[in-house]
C-alpha cells in the first residue's frame, strides 16, 4: 500500500482574532511561526465544515442540480449538499437530510468517495462526499418546502459520459460537481469492467480531513500567549 498521504502539523501559533463574525462563516486572524517563516499573518475563512452527495440512479446516471450562487453571479450545476451546520450532527445524517431536503429523494446504498479540503489556502472547510444509490422518492406531502435560492432548483439525470464533458469543456465549473462526476466515472467503469472500485464505508473515519472541530466556526483557538 502507498504511504502517499498528507501530513497534520500545528505550528507555534502567537496570536488569533476573530475579526467578523458572519451570518454563515467567520473570518479569523492568526499570526504563527513555521520551521521555514516565522511571524507569518494569515486571515482565514473559520467554516463549519459541509457534506456532498453524488447521486446515480438504476440507468446509471448522476443527480445535477442547478442553483443560483451569488458570489459568481451564475446558475451553476451541482449536486447535492449542505453545511454542517445543526450542532452534533454527524456528517451522514447531515447528508441523508441534505439529499431530502435538495432533491426529494432517500436512498439505501451508501458509500464514501472522498474526503476534502476546499480552499485550504484560505479557508477551514472540508467536505465528505457520498455515493447515494438504490434510491426512492419521497412521497409528496412529506417533501421539503424549499426557499430562497434553492426555491429555484432545477434537477437533471445526466450520463456520466455527457457530465464528464461538461467538466473537461468547461461548461461545469463547481468543484465539489466536477469531482462527484471523476470519482463517480472511476466507480461506473470499474464496475463494468467487473473490477469494481473498493469504497470506504459511512463509519469510516476522515483522518486528516476530519472537520477541523478545533479551529473551524465557533472555535477557540489556543495561542502561546495564553
Amino acid at each position: 500500500m502507498s504511504t502517499l498521504k498528507d501530513e497534520t502539523y500545528t505550528p507555534n501559533i502567537t496570536a488569533s482574532e476573530l475579526v467578523y463574525r458572519g451570518a454563515v462563516w467567520d473570518v479569523r486572524r492568526e499570526t504563527f511561526d513555521l520551521p521555514e517563516a516565522p511571524g507569518l499573518v494569515r486571515d482565514m475563512m473559520a467554516h463549519t465544515g459541509a457534506v456532498g452527495v453524488a447521486v446515480v440512479d438504476e440507468q446509471q446516471r448522476i443527480l445535477l442540480i442547478q442553483q443560483y450562487r451569488h458570489p459568481v453571479r451564475a446558475r451553476l450545476w451541482e449536486v447535492p449538499a449542505g453545511l454542517l451546520d445543526v450542532t452534533g450532527e454527524d456528517p451522514f445524517d447531515a447528508a441523508k437530510r441534505e439529499l431530502v431536503e435538495e432533491a426529494d429523494l432517500t436512498a439505501k446504498k451508501w458509500e464514501v468517495l472522498s474526503d476534502s479540503c476546499l480552499t485550504p489556502g484560505g479557508s477551514s472547510e472540508t467536505m465528505r462526499l457520498f455515493l447515494a444509490r438504490d434510491i426512492s422518492l419521497v412521497p409528496e406531502a412529506e417533501r421539503h418546502e424549499r426557499s430562497e435560492e434553492e426555491a429555484g432548483l432545477r434537477f437533471r439525470w445526466v450520463d456520466i459520459d455527457e457530465a464528464l464533458d461538461a467538466v473537461v469543456t468547461g461548461r461545469i465549473t463547481n468543484a465539489i460537481a466536477q469531482l462527484a462526476i471523476l470519482q463517480v466515472s472511476r466507480v461506473l467503469r470499474a464496475e463494468a469492467e467487473g473490477s469494481p472500485v473498493s469504497l470506504r464505508s459511512v463509519e469510516a473515519p476522515r483522518r486528516l480531513v476530519d472537520g477541523r472541530a478545533d479551529f473551524g466556526r465557533g472555535a477557540e483557538v489556543i495561542t502561546d500567549e495564553d
